[in-house]
Formats: structure tokens, sequence, C-alpha cells
């Protein structure tokens, strides 16, 4: 990079969330100057970053006019205009992720022929244009039906089981995918700077909140074999090559019951599967993306402990200011660490932060997370 980054330049983030603001806590460290667009005034980054500009994400002038002065863009999230990016990358200025790799992970139905055309075990999977396709789907039921656009943390998800469930189902363009029988879901991320250095974190297990349909658990390192572990990351790596990505890339996985590995989603950016690596690896994904963006030699991946990861999220039936019960008798406990997200509002399953549980007895690290997940509560 033809600017040294200690002081000079001038990096932006699309998105001013939670991702983002642990991005600015590593991005201190190298004197990076953060410049962050989001659409919420009050958002998470807000205060944290060098500049702050409120404006649209998926708008093309707000997007091309943020970047077009900064030396380096990266994002939090998915939803940004792609043209703008596009049009700034002409310019000289450096996106990473690449704009075409953002345009790809966008639509989940140019993902999952991404998958076929790349020979990376998915589950079968069949595109949809309207609602009325799903009467003669060739997929035979139960299946899981994909908005291609737009969702995220659950949302946008359906499961069809019934020929009556169809009548709820989405109408806008969406995949359906074969159900699987699997056995756990498994993530790993991987990370790949510009001189084509590609780096795994251990492969992680993760239990889902059947309510809200997204991580509220997580636990690295896996218990599962070396051989199971070495298959998932060499997937993740694959993914990472063939794509050419430069940055961060979580790689969200199921292990079925007779031992096979399908790849579900893929996210180019930090992830809620790695928020442990915080405290318990050497180095954290945070971190490990601005390595990769910065083209410097990646980190130390490996664990330095047995970590629990869970999400603290609204609890159901309070909406407003929020308020956290429990903090004080959480934080008395042996290595748990807090992560608030500064969201002043809380609602019904909102991410309004996480917790890290450390020990280097996985049991006690696992019973202690229960005891914190009964304790910290957020309400309004």
């Amino acid at each position: 990079m033809a600017k040294d980054f200690y002081g000079e330049l001038q990096l932006g983030i699309l998105g001013g969330g939670q991702l983002g603001r642990m991005l600015i806590q590593e991005a201190i460290n190298y004197n990076v100057n953060v410049h962050v667009l989001d659409p919420d005034k009050n958002a998470p980054c807000r205060k944290l970053c060098n500049k702050f500009e409120c404006g649209s994400l998926s708008d093309f002038e707000t997007v091309y006019n943020f970047g077009k002065d900064l030396d380096l863009i990266t994002i939090e999230i998915e939803k940004v205009n792609v043209d703008a990016l596009e049009k700034l990358e002409e310019e000289g200025v450096i996106v990473y992720p690449q704009s075409r790799i953002i345009r790809l992970i966008q639509d989940k139905g140019l993902q999952k022929q991404f998958f076929k055309q790349n020979d990376i075990p998915t589950s079968g999977f069949q595109l949809i244009s309207t609602k009325d396709n799903l009467t003669n789907a060739s997929l035979s039921l139960p299946y899981i039906q994909k908005l291609r656009r737009d969702g995220y943390d659950g949302k946008g998800v359906k499961k069809i089981v019934t020929e009556a469930d169809i009548q709820d189902a989405f109408e806008e363009p969406s995949l359906i995918e074969e159900w699987v029988d699997f056995e756990k879901e498994i993530a790993v991320i991987v990370a790949r700077n510009d001189r084509g250095d590609v780096s795994t974190f251990p492969m992680v297990e993760m239990e889902f909140n059947p309510q809200a349909n997204l991580v509220e658990f997580l636990i690295a390192p896996s218990l599962y074999g070396v051989e199971i572990q070495q298959r998932a990351e060499a997937i993740a790596k694959k993914i990472a090559d063939d794509l050419q990505i430069v940055g961060l890339l979580a790689v969200e996985m199921f292990l079925t019951k007779n031992g096979d590995i399908l790849v579900n989603e893929i996210a180019p950016r930090p992830h809620n599967s790695g928020h442990q690596t915080i405290e318990g690896n050497y180095v954290s994904q945070f971190a490990q993306h601005l390595r990769a963006i910065f083209n410097l030699p990646l980190g130390d991946t490996r664990c330095r402990t047995n970590a629990v990861m869970i999400n603290l999220l609204g609890e159901d039936g309070y909406e407003g200011l929020a308020k956290y019960d429990g903090v004080e008798e959480v934080l008395a406990m042996e290595g748990v660490y807090l992560h608030l997200y500064g969201k002043k509002y809380t609602k019904p399953f909102r991410k309004m932060g996480h917790i890290c549980i450390i020990n280097d007895d996985r049991d006690k690290a696992i019973s202690n997370a229960r005891k914190v997940q009964e304790i910290l509560k957020v309400k309004a």
C-alpha cells in the first residue's frame, strides 16, 4: 500500500454497527483514521470514529461521495451500493473485500451457484422467481426457503414443511434448499491478504436460538476430531482462494449425521461466529481483518484457552431504553468478559452485546456460560 497507515491512512467502514465498533477498537492500535457511514444517527460507531456520516448505504451518490477521498474502504454489512464501490475501485480507491465479491454474496442464489461451479459441498437447491413456482418445485418437502437478497440474522428464511406452508412463503425471488438433517452447525473464519497468505481460525461449534434463528451460544475450540476440523478448514481456505478475497470470510457449515460437511452461507467480514477470538485467541478476528486488508503478515489464530460466546439479546416482551440486569453478578464470576454495543434502545432479540466466558476447563466454561445466560438480561 502506497500510504503508510501508521497515522496517515484514511479507512472507510460502510456500516456503523457493533462489527464496525469492534473494528475501530483494533484500528486505534494502528493509528488509522476511521470514517464511518451509517443510516442511523445513533449508530454504535458514532462516537468512536474520526468522522461519522449519517447516510444511506444503498444510495449510489452517498456511498461514492463518502469514499472518494479515502484510501481504503471495508464493510461490516453486505447491504451496500456495489455500483458506487466499483466506480471507486476504477478511480483508485482500494475496496476490500472487493466489490465483485460483495455483489456475489449479496445474492444467496449467486452464492449457491458459485458453490456448485467450484465444487464446494453444499445442499441441493433450486432458484425460485415467484411463490407460484413452489407448487411444482423439483425439491421434495420439507425444504428451506431463503430470500435471495437482504436476509440477515435469521430474517428472510422460512421452513416449508407441508403444502399448507406454501401459502405463507416469500413472494420475492428466492431459493429453496434441501432440508439438511445436521448434527451440528459449525463455522470457520478464514483470512486472506493481497499477497495470497491464507489463515484459518480453529473451527467452532454453534447453537442457535430457535425463536430468533441466530447464533446464541458458541464454543471454541471444537471437540470434533482432527480430520473433521481439517476438512472444514480446507473448505474455508478453498473458498477464500477461489474468490481471491482480501479480508475476512466467515464460512458457516453443517456437519451432517453421516459426517459430511456442507457449506450453508458465507459472509465477507467479521462475523458473529468469531467474537470469542477477542479473549480466546492470540489474534482476534477484528485484528486479523485489518492485517489482511492492510496486506500485513497474518496473526496467530491459535486458541489460548476454551472460550464460550453468548449473544446478549433483547428479552422478548421488552422494548424501549435498554436496561441491563445482572451485570455486577456476572462480572464477579471468573473469566467473564462483557461487550456492550452502545445501542440505546432494546427490542425482542436485538443484538445488544455479547459475553465471552473463558476457562482452562471446558466444562467449567460451558457451565459458567449457562449461569451468565440465566442471570444477565436486557430489559427496558
